[in-house]
């Protein structure tokens, strides 16, 4: 069972703008540099720079404004591993990478201690907010084996769908890619994806993944090829919906099948 866990968002705090130590924002005076600011701030550049939006060599400008990220820490435990953690904390597993200096492909051992980069969570004004996604089919296929989830645990906590090498899939709702790469318990190739109030989607057994983490996917955008990576033994499409870390039967969130289905 692949398990994903609510995102955690950390809401900006309102402190006095003179202590660099503890400032959500920063406003840029003239002669500062993205290093001097992450030097007060005790935030790694590259961490201020990624929540910004910024590219080497990082320049800044008088009067620009830097949302500063506060971080957590997390010590690594036996059988956790990087995608775990990133999953926990809501976090992609590249920011966490970035922010400790660990190399692809972003292996962390048991005792070591982790920055984890904050997700700052900036709403958007008189946007209304939905509570819960609108899901469509992430592909066509014949379903395969349906969602049978055992009290206790166990059973099967998704939706595989038949496929043919090459055909896309698509994603069930829009959102934010929190995970896109190799998946090796289970599932060889997958994508994540976060959608919001504690719901995620998530596409397994990917022949290729065609986003990457961080990316905003609008519902059906295509995010991977179908295959059979992993332990399948055909080509197929695993689909998992949850909810605050439970699995949530897709059929009960998915339109009704249209007659075509193939």
């Amino acid at each position: 069972m692949f398990r994903i866990p609510a995102v955690m968002l950390m809401a900006p705090l309102v402190v006095a703008a003179s202590d660099p130590a503890a400032e959500t924002e920063h406003v840029v005076t003239e002669g500062e540099t993205l290093g001097g600011i992450a030097n007060r701030a005790r935030v790694p550049v590259a961490v201020i720079a990624a929540a910004n939006g910024l590219t080497e060599p990082y320049n800044v400008r008088a009067g620009q404004t830097l949302a500063i990220p506060r971080q957590r820490s997390h010590l690594v435990k036996e059988g956790e591993t990087g995608l775990g953690i990133a999953l926990k904390y809501g976090v992609t597993l590249e920011n966490i990478a970035v922010a400790n200096s660990i190399p692809a492909p972003y292996t962390v051992r048991v005792g070591q201690k982790l920055i984890i980069p904050a997700v700052m969570n900036t709403p958007v004004p008189g946007k209304p907010v939905r509570t819960t996604p609108y899901f469509r089919y992430p592909h066509d296929g014949a379903v395969l084996l349906g969602f049978a989830v055992r009290p206790g645990g166990g059973g099967h906590d998704g939706i595989d769908f038949a496929a043919k090498a090459g055909d896309m899939v698509r994603a069930s709702s829009s959102g934010t890619v929190i995970f896109a790469g190799p998946e090796p318990e289970r599932f060889g190739r997958m994508v994540v994806i976060d959608h919001g109030n504690g719901w995620h989607s998530a596409y397994g057994h990917l022949a290729r993944v065609t986003v990457a983490a961080g990316e905003v996917i609008k519902s059906g955008e295509r995010i991977g090829i179908a295959g059979d990576a992993g332990d399948a033994d055909r080509v197929e499409l695993h689909f998992e919906i949850r909810r605050n870390e439970l699995p949530v039967d897709p059929a009960t969130k998915l339109p009704a099948r249209r007659e075509n289905a193939r």
